[in-house]
């Protein structure tokens, strides 16, 4: 089932070119109170088998055309976001190469995994926003990444155990300003990561069952239409298994929380004007605006 969050803050589940308004069945069936959160809703859904089960009834109901209605993240405020930084080898030497970054060569997954940050909800925007270039900023890219999301709360969970914890996955975009703070800095990421609009999640959240193997899909990326990143999560050096793993040593994982597991190679400067458009498979695709800052 895909998962949106759109309009008056409603939210709905999205198949073929309908949207279909679960959350109003949910409040009528008593699962969800009438001023619900999307964070709600993924724990209700995650750990109530009774409300999934009326939630896809409701697909049997009215609907409205997806193109009428305006997509919003699919969570705006998130108990956590958590970000993993360097996570695929080719991003890491193509980092090396525009800033003379470390040499992660001899880290274990574990000495990796703790340069996680975390990003602000302040941050987020939703399918079709626009990133805006702050004033500051020298030098901003993208970071095209998947992202899974918590459903149940999670404390010293195995890897073996790790994906019962999920209850789907979304597409994040990890704005990056690189210049200034950026070069031979990686304890300034919460800063150059944390702008306003940095944080983009959607097209929707698409529940584990329709994409059973995290480390088994493609993410590719257009920058004003010409094809400029193209990779594989079987590639990412820590899964999405190894990341709950770790962090659920480190805290306990709420539902709603956030794990954006990392950016492929293919970042680039961006530029008022552009466009960008991500994709990856068995989730969707979005596309994003760019301004600077007035």
């Amino acid at each position: 089932m895909k998962i949106c969050h759109y309009n008056d803050q409603e939210a709905g589940a999205v198949e073929g070119e309908r949207v279909y308004p679960i959350g109003a069945a949910l409040v009528a069936a008593g699962h969800l109170r009438e001023r619900y959160t999307m964070q709600e809703v993924i724990e209700r859904l995650a750990n109530e088998p009774a409300a999934m089960r009326c939630a896809r009834e409701a697909l049997k109901g009215r609907s409205l055309p997806l193109a009428e209605v305006s997509l919003l993240a699919p969570i705006e405020n998130p108990p956590s976001i958590w970000a993993a930084a360097a996570n695929y080898q080719a991003h890491q030497a193509e980092m090396r190469a525009a800033s003379g970054g470390p040499d992660r060569a001899a880290f274990t997954k574990d000495d990796l995994m703790a340069e996680f940050f975390l990003k602000p909800s302040s941050s987020i925007v939703g399918p079709g926003g626009t990133i805006v270039l702050p004033r500051i900023a020298q030098h901003v890219d993208y970071e095209c990444e998947l992202c899974a999301v918590i459903g149940r709360q999670a404390r010293h969970v195995g890897e073996a155990q790790a994906l019962d914890y999920v209850f789907g996955y979304t597409i994040c975009w990890d704005i990056s300003q690189r210049e200034p703070w950026g070069r031979n800095r990686q304890n300034t990421r919460n800063i150059r990561k944390g702008f306003d609009s940095f944080t983009a999640l959607g097209p929707w959240i698409v529940t584990k069952d329709e994409l059973p193997e995290p480390q088994d899909t493609r993410i590719d990326v257009e920058l004003n239409g010409k094809h400029v990143m193209t990779a594989h999560t079987k590639e990412m050096i820590c899964g999405v298994r190894e990341h709950i793993r770790f962090l659920s040593d480190v805290l306990t994982l709420r539902p709603g929380d956030l794990i954006t597991t990392g950016t492929p190679a293919g970042v680039a400067k961006l530029a008022p004007g552009d466009k960008l458009k991500g994709r990856i498979e068995g989730i969707g695709e979005m596309t994003l605006n760019v301004s600077a800052e007035e």
